[in-house]
């Protein structure tokens, strides 16, 4: 597993690399520290830039000397550009498997992983992302156990996020919780009018749905010999599933890239990029690669 882990010197990013070093990962993982020294669109003083550089170098080689020292596989790159699309293209070009930022990031020439960057590794990474907001750092070393929420249509994209969830190594004792919502969209049959017949054989149809797609997903985990519980959630997407995190007390959550359309959709690009943003916790949006790219 290659985890490219983006930071600069924000306390967001400090958080992100805690949260690394905290969690377990496949015996095999290898981890870069990147960092992006951006560059201004109008006047470049080579001074600051070398600045700059020599900053996010040592800023990286400290990121990585802390997770050696956990006996992680961590090696160092700073590169220069627009952090927007630079992280991104790096991950492509060094095959990263999951990308891991903080979500905010200073304000200033070496400025990282503001909001904006973080949402724009989301939209366009070539691969899974996690945008870190908590960590278990803190935590004593047997106290580490994780929740995690694992949000499901049923579709490919969220079978792909109940198998990584699945597959991964997590803190002993962590617990994962499986959601699907149930959204239903009726459409109008004449202006101001929509058929209550037609509502409720959308509701059953979208909660046979969403309990089919639990279900599947809570199979797929149960072989990981974790705890998995399952629920069935009703309204909107984005809303529930931000909402059922935090009622309860998720350290992360687990979405697919994309999903169903029309009446069973659910995890839509725009949703799992909404609870990226808007959750209280970490959330990571898999995305598994397209296989010509590796």
């Amino acid at each position: 597993m290659n985890i490219l882990l983006a930071i600069d010197n924000s306390v967001s990013s400090e958080t992100a690399v805690s949260e690394v070093a905290a969690r377990p990962w496949p015996p095999e993982a290898r981890i870069c520290v990147l960092s992006v020294v951006e560059q201004p669109n109008i006047l470049v003083i080579p001074a600051l830039v070398q600045t700059a550089t020599e900053a996010a170098q040592a800023a990286v080689k400290i990121a990585a000397d802390r997770l050696t020292s956990r006996g992680l596989d961590a090696t160092t790159h700073v590169i220069q550009g627009h952090p927007r699309g630079a992280i991104t293209e790096y991950a492509k070009l060094w095959g990263a498997d999951l990308i891991v930022v903080g979500s905010r990031g200073q304000r200033a020439l070496t400025r990282f992983l503001m909001g904006s960057v973080a949402q724009a590794v989301v939209r366009s990474a070539p691969c899974s992302v996690e945008v870190v907001r908590t960590t278990i750092y803190d935590r004593p070393a047997d106290a580490r156990a994780m929740k995690i929420l694992v949000a499901t249509d049923g579709s490919d994209f969220s079978l792909a996020a109940a198998r990584s969830a699945a597959e991964r190594p997590w803190p002993k004792g962590s617990e994962i919780r499986v959601i699907s919502v149930a959204e239903v969209i009726a459409p109008a049959i004449e202006p101001g009018y929509i058929d209550p017949i037609l509502i409720d054989s959308l509701r059953d149809e979208a909660m046979r749905h969403s309990r089919e797609a639990v279900v599947a997903a809570e199979k797929m985990i149960a072989v990981a010999r974790i705890k998995v519980s399952g629920a069935v959630l009703t309204g909107f997407a984005k809303e529930a599933l931000v909402d059922e995190a935090k009622e309860w007390g998720a350290d992360l959550i687990v979405v697919g890239s994309h999903g169903l359309r029309g009446i069973e959709r659910l995890l839509i690009g725009s949703v799992a990029e909404a609870v990226a943003m808007h959750a209280h916790c970490s959330v990571e949006v898999i995305r598994e690669p397209v296989a010509e790219s590796r």
